[in-house]
């Protein structure tokens, strides 16, 4: 949010300058992340001086042209070419010296330089207003008033003036908190400094505020009074539509709102001064001289102001005419009703809608607006008819006409303040300070809270309802902690405070292990949307579902990391980059007997080539045995053991494996069917792995990590080939080989697999190596053939393992 210096100082008369402003803003809770000087006239008038004409002669070379010689102050005359026709000796002029900028009204800036014109030499530029951004005029050169002093900068001189408009402006940029709707304003922000300053604020004066006729009755019906407790408006007759006057462009340029016409521009101006959104409809539009607060018809369409026809809810709140719908309510007008070059005739609207109902609206169009952006935060219900008498005064006056009606009050039923109770005790309690009560009650009236009582112990206050956040005691502590200062509270010299021990292991610890591991073998980490289409799950009836979605897109909560991670690859995938490494931590969400459970996992994605093309080198595409590498790693990292294996049964995969923890799956990894790829519009081989992470956690919890001194005596190594029938697999091969030698057996390997027509239909052949070792002596021969007939004896009898000479 925007907030322009010299426009708040139209509500508090601050001595403070914008730094200062800045850093009290932030210090109350109005967060500056920036502070911008915008100049009142680009360039800030910087390298111009007034010079004195001294002689004017015909230029010999040119007609058009006139040589002249200026004084500037420095005791040598300036030579400068100049193409004015009404230039002349004797005149006070604007003098661009050689080095200096000039920031016209039109055409880019420019820098002076000392050149030749025609064979004459030019030290400078006598410059007309257009040129210097004065103003619009280049019928001649700017002739300034015969006192003005020889050699003085322009800026100097102009800021002399009393009708001065060289006065740099201030923008902050405040990072405006959901919970302050209140200080969504020059109003709301200058309530805050005067109370932090115990000073009062200037509210515009609405006065003079009369109807001049009643040449045009618009009857105001509301149907919906939930979503719209009050609504206000009058008709203005007899105006112009046109470019806005240049006070009110500046005004609303300074805060980045573009200039639309007259009467466009002064509801917006009315927007950002007093934070009350409003409307101004064309009155011919208007058709049965009725305006209908209603809610919409479902499934009906609607031509907004961007031209985009949208498909109405029966939960949107729409303001019509006695035939058709005119505006979304809050968030957008409609494209036939707004104001055009031919409106002579208006109906202004100044209402207070319900933020739930602006809020869902708002999402659901996916619109986001100046207005809407108010009033899902929560308006003043008491700004209504202040705002409109504002803006109709304004309007009068850049747009002319006449106020052809009353205003039109809806207000049934008043939103009323909030009734809290202050104890003084509390207040020093949780602030932690002893705060005097005189102080308190200054904020407190500073805040416009009002006190309706009080007490020796405390105050009962009654809070506008503008202050949305602020209904309860601890709220109004706050208040009061934000205005009194927090760098005003002191450090005490002790602090007491009981120790917290954090649980073994460190979960954050175990997650930047394994995170650092796959960064450093070239993944990349990816956080994807928690929300997810119900098209992605196997269960819909375990689904978690969203009761209010954004979207059809985003109706449940994701049961599986697999879709969100395939949607990214299908991202890049279309930008032609195919080869990925993704991981991600995140959370699965599922229902069972009516409870919602949620799931930590680590996903992992591998698709594309293992490395990126090279000369030196042939290019693979990335394998099952690259993401069980992968897969292996973390395990090993984590050091965890006892894992058995097993097929994997996930039925997005196509094959895959999973390492059991007990009876618990652990991971579960393997290649991604072709049917979950089209799912997500992916392609190409892709590779997932599953892990559950609070199960990793829970293990990790219990593992310790001990050292083991090197063996000092050799490792040996054997092979062995045998044949086997094709659904016996490398796990229950490793898992015979373990219990037969859980001792000697360090390591096993499958290094060669063949299958094919030399070998009998249902068989293949599979080559292991042993390595063997003994850390306490050197193994013998004779021990070393017991050890491998006893694997030939069981790998024969548990597998039906033909062994090979």
């Amino acid at each position: 949010m925007k907030i322009s210096y010299k426009w708040l100082k139209e509500f508090i008369n601050t001595s403070k300058t914008p730094e200062e402003v800045s850093l009290i803003l932030t210090n109350i809770g109005l967060e500056v992340e920036s502070l911008e000087c915008v100049q009142a006239i680009p360039g800030g008038l910087e390298g111009l001086v007034i010079g004195y004409v001294n002689d004017c002669v015909q230029h010999p070379n040119a007609d058009r042209l006139r040589i002249t010689h200026v004084d500037i102050g420095t005791g040598t005359d300036l030579q400068i070419v100049c193409g004015a026709s009404n230039v002349a000796a004797g005149q006070k002029v604007v003098v661009a010296v050689v080095g200096s900028t000039v920031y016209p009204i039109k055409g880019e800036p420019f820098k002076i330089n000392k050149s030749k014109i025609r064979g004459e030499v030019s030290e400078g530029m006598i410059c007309a207003e257009d040129e210097i951004g004065l103003g619009n005029s280049h019928e001649g050169i700017l002739v300034l008033d015969g006192d003005a002093p020889v050699g003085l900068p322009v800026k100097d001189y102009y800021a002399q003036k009393e009708d001065s408009k060289l006065e740099d402006d201030y923008v902050f940029e405040i990072g405006l908190t959901p919970n302050r709707a209140d200080a969504a304003s020059h109003l709301g922000v200058a309530r805050d400094l005067a109370a932090f300053e115990k000073s009062a604020i200037t509210i515009p004066d609405i006065s003079t505020f009369r109807s001049d006729n009643h040449d045009l009755q618009i009857q105001v019906v509301v149907d919906d009074e939930q979503a719209c407790a009050r609504y206000s408006g009058l008709t203005i007759s007899g105006i112009t539509v046109k470019e806005s006057p240049e006070w009110l462009k500046e005004k609303l340029s300074a805060i980045g709102v573009r200039s639309i016409n007259n009467v466009v521009d002064t509801t917006n101006y009315v927007l950002h001064e007093l934070g009350q959104p409003l409307h101004a409809f064309d009155a011919d539009e208007i058709s049965g001289g009725k305006v209908v607060v209603r809610k919409a018809l479902a499934g009906s369409s609607f031509v907004t102001l961007d031209e985009v026809e949208r498909k109405l809810s029966s939960e949107d709140l729409m303001i019509c005419n006695a035939d058709d719908p005119m505006c979304i309510a809050g968030v957008f007008g409609g494209i036939r009703s707004g104001v055009k070059e031919s409106t002579t005739r208006i109906f202004l609207e100044s209402a207070y809608f319900n933020p739930v109902s602006v809020r869902k609206t708002s999402k659901r169009h996916g619109l986001k607006t100046d207005a809407s952006f108010r009033f899902e935060r929560g308006t003043d219900p008491e700004m209504t008819v202040i705002a409109l008498k504002r803006a109709a005064l304004l309007i009068k006056e850049v747009a002319g006409g006449q106020i052809s009606s009353e205003i039109s009050d809806f207000y049934p039923t008043p939103v009323n303040p909030f009734l809290v109770q202050l104890t003084y005790s509390n207040v020093d309690r949780l602030i932690g300070q002893h705060i005097p009560h005189f102080e308190i009650r200054s904020i407190l009236e500073g805040l416009n809270i009002e006190i309706t009582a009080e007490t020796a112990e405390g105050l009962a206050l009654k809070v506008p309802a503008y202050k949305v956040d602020v209904t309860r005691e601890v709220d109004i502590i706050e208040e009061i902690l934000r205005i009194y200062g927090y760098n005003n509270i002191e450090i005490p010299s002790q602090v007491r405070a009981s120790l917290n021990y954090a649980e073994k292991p460190d979960k954050e610890v175990v997650q930047n292990l394994v995170a650092e591991l796959l960064t450093a073998n070239g993944f990349n980490e990816i956080l994807a949307n928690s929300l997810t289409s119900l098209k992605y799950s196997d269960k819909p009836d375990e689904a978690v579902h969203i009761l209010n979605p954004l979207s059809s897109d985003l109706d449940v909560m994701r049961q599986s990391m697999l879709f969100s991670g395939l949607e990214a690859i299908a991202y890049n995938q279309n930008r032609r980059n195919p080869n990925l490494k993704f991981y991600e931590f995140g959370k699965t969400y599922r229902t069972e007997n009516e409870n919602y459970i949620e799931s930590r996992r680590l996903s992992v994605f591998l698709t594309g080539l293992k490395h990126a093309e090279n000369w030196s080198g042939k290019v693979h595409s990335v394998t099952f045995y690259d993401l069980k590498s992968a897969v292996d790693a973390i395990i090993k990292r984590l050091n965890l053991r006892n894992l058995s294996t097993e097929d994997s049964n996930i039925p997005a995969l196509a094959f895959g494996l999973k390492y059991k923890k007990g009876e618990r799956t652990l991971v579960e990894f393997g290649k991604v069917s072709d049917g979950a790829l089209k799912k997500a519009d992916a392609s190409g081989t892709v590779l997932y792995a599953d892990f559950d992470w609070d199960l990793i956690i829970k293990s990790v919890r219990t593992n310790k990590i001990t050292y083991q001194e090197v063996s000092r005596f050799p490792s040996v190594r054997r092979d062995l080939s045998m044949l086997l029938d094709t659904d016996v697999t490398f796990a229950k091969l490793k898992q015979i080989a373990e219990r037969s030698e859980r001792k000697l057996l360090k390591e096993l390997n499958v290094f060669d697999v063949y299958q094919g027509d030399k070998l009998p239909k249902g068989k293949k052949s599979y080559a292991l190596s042993f390595i063997l070792q003994d850390d306490e002596k050197t193994l013998a021969d004779k021990q070393i053939d017991a050890i491998m007939q006893k694997f030939i004896v069981n790998f024969e009898k548990e597998a039906g393992a033909e062994i090979r000479k």
